[in-house]
Parts: structure tokens; C-alpha cells; sequence
């Protein structure tokens, strides 16, 4: 008898707890979805949107100037139009600047169609063109756009200016190291959706903002950045451009930049070497073409270089203009 007891006490004490944890989480979500539609409201799109495959793609643009750069970011960035900001005031001070949203970032909507570099690359172009902007371009990829800025050049050399790499993830690069494609869990997309994403960004909200010295990004921007990693981070679109880059590295593999392109690629110093000698800039200067104003940059830093070099790209880029227009 004293065992029923116990049993039945044990599993009330277990019943409870469920329900509490069940309960907890019940009205997490709850919060998280009214928060996230809060932020949506607080925090409007600072650029535009135009219609991409029926869904608004977001768009920001600034400056004026002959030459057009477009920005492009790197995988699971949250707010490419904000993380680019400091970069983006150097550039616009004489040049047009864009960054289209890809579908899955910032304030663009997400898509049901594959991450294929076919259709990011054709989102891009379109996106451009509904906002009447046409090139010839001077692209500017960051980290694993450097694969859908290749292909640009090569499909549509003709709409392609230059291309300016910001630590860029080139096709070669794999076989040239040896390395296997990163992927990402699927469950990874459900961070946002279930509201773990919020609460990471209440626990530790520094792994979500630029690691930049103080006053380089402005107030406004690390809200909207925290806001918007807590609705949009890794979600499903995101994690599924990460598991493609196999497949979009397979469909770029054979590709180089057209030898009569300006390239100027930016790197971070580093002292490590593989085995047999081989670092990043070695691989740089197997992909930079023989213009003569192509050029390989290395500055110290991080791989998000333009959090923190801004000032030094820019003053890079402003030369590397100036000697491709007195080239042409």
C-alpha cells in the first residue's frame, strides 16, 4: 500500500512538472511571437521593398556617384543593410551604394525556392532592376557571396565592373585546402520560430552585435540588429543556403574571374600556415586576375573585417576606382 502511494506521489510530482515545463514554454512562445510583431512595428525597413518571385525583397540604397557598389553578405548575417553601416557611410560619400536583403535577411521576406547560386544570383538582379538600378556593378562580397559574386562575373560579365572581395569564400577554395563544405543542422531554423533565438539574445546579446569599438555602429542600429537576429536568425532559408554551398561550390568549381576584370581582394593578416605552406593569401593570389589595378589587401582583423577596417576599405577601394577609371 505504502508503495501506491509513493508511486502515485512520484508521478503527480512528475505530471507537475510537465506541465509547468509545457506551460513555460506555451507562454514563451506566445511572448516571443507578440514581441517579435512588436519589433516588426518598432523597427520599419530602412530601405524599400520590391517584388521578387511575389514575395518583398528589402532594399537599401545611399550616395550618389558614377560608380554603383553593391554590398553583398556573408551566410547567416541577420541584417546585411545594418552590419554593412559603417562601410556603407565611407562608400556613399562618393559612390552609389546598395545592399539588397537577400530572401531569409533583414527585413526581406522568406522564400519557398531552393538556395541554389542560380536563384540567389537571379534575385539579385532582379531586385536591382525593379529599383531601376543597372550596371555595370562593382560588386562587393563578403565571405560565401564571394561564390555568387563569381558566378555574377562570369554569367553576366557584361553587367560587372569590378569585383571587390571582403574576406571572400571562393569556389577553389576547398579543393585548394582540402576541406569539406560546413553544413548546419536542420533544427537550426527552429531557433527563431520557438523563441530561443529571443532569449540568446537576452542572455548574451554581445554574440549577436559586431564586435566593434564603441560608437562605430549607432544606437539605433544595435537595436534594430538585436530585434531582428531575434525573429530572423538561422531560419529555415538561411540553414538551407548553408547546406547548398556544397552543391553551389560543385556548380562554380571550374570558375575564375574573367582575366580583363579589376579584382580587389581584402584578407586578414594571419601567421597560420598549413603543412605545406599554404594560408589564405597564397590562395588570393591564385584567383586574383592580371589587371593591372587587381590587388590583394591584408589588414589586421577578423573575418568581418568591415566591422572594424572600414576606413582602411575604403580608402583601398577609393584608389582602386580611381586607377580602374584611368585604366578604361
Amino acid at each position: 500500500m505504502m508503495k501506491t502511494k509513493r508511486k502515485v506521489r512520484l508521478w503527480r510530482i512528475l505530471r507537475n512538472i510537465l506541465l509547468i515545463t509545457v506551460a513555460a514554454f506555451v507562454m514563451w512562445f506566445l511572448f516571443n511571437n507578440i514581441m517579435t510583431a512588436f519589433g516588426q512595428k518598432t523597427y520599419p525597413p530602412i530601405g524599400e521593398f520590391v517584388e521578387v518571385d511575389g514575395k518583398d525583397m528589402h532594399i537599401y540604397i545611399k550616395g550618389e556617384g558614377d560608380n554603383t557598389i553593391v554590398l553583398m553578405s556573408g551566410l547567416g548575417t541577420a541584417a546585411p543593410a545594418l552590419d554593412f553601416e559603417p562601410l556603407l557611410n565611407e562608400l556613399a560619400k562618393e559612390n552609389k551604394v546598395v545592399v539588397v536583403e537577400g530572401f531569409g535577411y533583414g527585413w526581406s521576406e522568406l522564400t519557398e525556392k531552393e538556395r541554389t547560386v542560380e536563384n540567389i544570383v537571379e534575385e539579385l538582379r532582379t531586385a536591382l532592376k525593379q529599383s531601376d538600378i543597372h550596371g555595370p556593378y562593382i560588386l562587393m562580397p563578403h565571405s560565401v557571396s564571394g561564390i555568387y559574386g563569381m558566378y555574377f562575373a562570369n554569367v553576366y560579365p557584361e553587367e560587372v565592373k569590378a569585383v571587390i572581395g571582403i574576406d571572400p569564400t571562393l569556389p577553389e577554395a576547398l579543393a585548394y585546402f582540402d576541406e569539406a563544405a560546413p553544413a548546419m543542422p536542420g533544427y537550426m531554423s527552429y531557433l527563431a520560430p520557438s523563441g530561443l533565438a529571443r532569449l540568446a539574445t537576452y542572455i548574451s546579446s554581445e554574440d549577436f552585435l559586431p564586435l566593434a569599438a564603441d560608437g562605430t555602429y549607432s544606437e539605433d542600429n544595435l537595436k534594430m540588429t538585436k530585434a531582428i537576429s531575434a525573429w530572423k536568425i538561422n531560419n529555415k532559408n538561411v540553414v538551407a543556403e548553408a547546406n547548398e554551398i556544397a552543391n553551389n561550390i560543385e556548380k562554380t568549381a571550374e570558375m575564375t574571374f574573367p582575366a580583363n576584370m579589376p579584382v580587389l581582394l581584402f584578407t586578414p593578416k594571419e601567421d597560420q600556415e598549413t603543412a605545406d605552406g599554404k594560408n589564405m593569401l597564397t590562395f588570393f593570389e591564385t584567383q586574383v586576375t592580371d589587371f593591372s589595378a587587381s590587388k590583394i589587401v591584408t589588414l589586421e582583423g577578423h573575418h568581418y573585417l568591415h566591422w572594424t577596417r572600414y576606413k582602411e576599405i575604403s580608402e583601398e577601394v577609393r584608389a582602386f576606382i580611381g586607377l580602374i577609371s584611368d585604366e578604361k
